[in-house]
């Protein structure tokens, strides 16, 4: 289940970029109340599909990791039996699909055949489909199922039999001796990237794993949402989950005998490389994380739980994506009470995700934050600077929200700089990534007047 907090996080991100206005020094901190210019919207930008980079994991790792993803449930529920499909996997699109859903479905299919070695493709007419994808509006979604972006359920055939069927033990995964059928419900009134990023996950699961890790530093497979789209570690996981040396109903002791050599074959390289050790997460310290993101929280107990995030991972000699994560976390969710403790945080969390991981995803994400900052506080040169670094990551990333916005940013730098021309380019190829990653022209404009408004007066 991609968990809401993906759906969350979009409006959540702007206030914070608001807040960060009110860091500014005091002979700055009264912004312009003028709204930026809405021009007529070129047309929507997106992602063509490209194969991921290579896991830098070593083998080890990845037994680890595939033993954690796949017996046991997001919920901590444990799993006792391997299951997947038998045979070919053929995909069906029912309900209210977007028009964006299927230019990105027949990427995902095309990326899972070549790089997970998969067997999918959709359903010809008149043919039984395995997944079936079926489009209700966000609001008749969230109604039945609150805390869920989108979902993935076995043994339906659409929104109506699961609605039909799901207090029932045929929908619990932990009952399945084999997987035969699986229905993903997805949101059709979200914006284009939110529609693909629910396709990844939610049939990266109908295939494979159905645990998500904070620790995981480069996978879809957590819960950060920071990774949107299926990276070469998420696509090595479900090749191995459909190579000939496991099979359904193998048990988690009978997976782990099979899995090195499995992973020597498939993933020579692995093989060479040092093996991180990685304490487990305590649950105590995800339900500090999924606290402080959840919806319907005060601002107060928000920011308790995200030091409480932080205390743990510290005390728990974390140096890895889960005390990065905590830090960002919390730098989110103080920004409109600790201003100061907002920014050290992003500070920090930034500097981590950098030693990881280079300019990342993770790290762009931090940089956004900053760059607002920057801009709210005349640091225009800075800012330009900060979503220089950032903007690769987040066009690698295929996160047209993330790059719309530090494009935004960069634009209004470069306004009140004077660099007009500049301004006018980069505002032109922020509008069309921000058609794919928020949606309407409405929300588009929206973002565009919230970062203008960042910009402090003149004079």
């Amino acid at each position: 289940m991609r968990c809401s907090k993906s759906l969350i996080l979009r409006p959540l991100f702007m206030a914070c970029v608001m807040g960060l206005a009110a860091c500014a020094p005091s002979s700055l901190s009264e912004v312009a109340s003028r709204a930026a210019q809405s021009p007529d919207l070129p047309p929507m930008k997106s992602f063509v599909a490209r194969e991921a980079a290579p896991t830098s994991r070593s083998n080890a790792e990845l037994v680890e990791d595939f033993l954690e993803l796949s017996f046991q449930m997001e919920s901590g529920r444990a799993l006792p039996f391997l299951t997947r499909f038998k045979g070919p996997v053929r995909v069906s699109v029912i309900g209210g699909a977007p028009a964006s859903l299927e230019f990105d479905l027949s990427q995902l299919l095309v990326r899972l055949r070549r790089e997970a070695g998969i067997d999918i493709s959709r359903a010809k007419p008149g043919e039984d489909a395995q997944i079936i994808i079926d489009a209700v509006p966000r609001k008749t979604l969230q109604r039945a199922v609150p805390q869920a972006a989108c979902f993935v359920v076995p043994n339906v055939t659409g929104w109506r039999e699961f609605r039909k069927n799901r207090h029932r033990g045929s929908t619990d995964w932990s009952k399945l001796a084999q997987r035969s059928r699986a229905t993903i419900i997805i949101p059709s009134d979200v914006s284009p990237q939110e529609v693909r990023d629910c396709l990844h996950e939610e049939v990266a699961q109908a295939l494979g794993p159905l645990n998500d890790l904070y620790r995981l530093p480069n996978s879809i497979f957590n819960d950060d949402n920071f990774h949107t789209v299926l990276t070469g570690f998420d696509m090595l996981i479900l090749r191995a989950y459909y190579a000939p040396e496991l099979r359904n109903g193998m048990s988690r002791a009978q997976a782990r005998a099979a899995l090195p050599a499995l992973f020597a074959r498939i993933n020579p390289a692995g093989q060479k490389r040092a093996n991180a050790v990685v304490s487990a997460t305590p649950q105590a310290w995800n339900r500090t994380i999924a606290g402080a993101l959840a919806p319907r929280v005060t601002p107060a107990k928000r920011a308790a739980l995200a030091a409480e995030a932080v205390r743990i991972a510290q005390a728990q000699g974390w140096s890895d994506n889960r005390l990065a994560f905590s830090l960002f976390v919390q730098g989110r969710v103080t920004l409109g009470q600790k201003p100061q403790l907002a920014i050290s945080s992003f500070v920090e969390s930034g500097k981590l995700y950098k030693s990881l991981y280079g300019t990342s995803v993770q790290a762009a994400h931090v940089a956004t934050q900053m760059a607002a900052f920057a801009l709210s506080s005349g640091q225009y040169e800075t800012a330009v600077k900060m979503t220089d670094e950032a903007i690769p990551a987040a066009r690698g990333g295929e996160n047209a929200a993330l790059l719309a916005t530090l494009l935004m940013i960069k634009a209004q730098a470069f306004e009140a700089m004077g660099r007009a021309d500049e301004a006018r380019v980069v505002r032109l190829d922020a509008l069309g990534w921000g058609r794919y990653g928020f949606g309407s022209d409405e929300n588009v404009r929206a973002r565009l007047n919230e970062i203008s408004a960042l910009t402090p007066r003149q004079g």
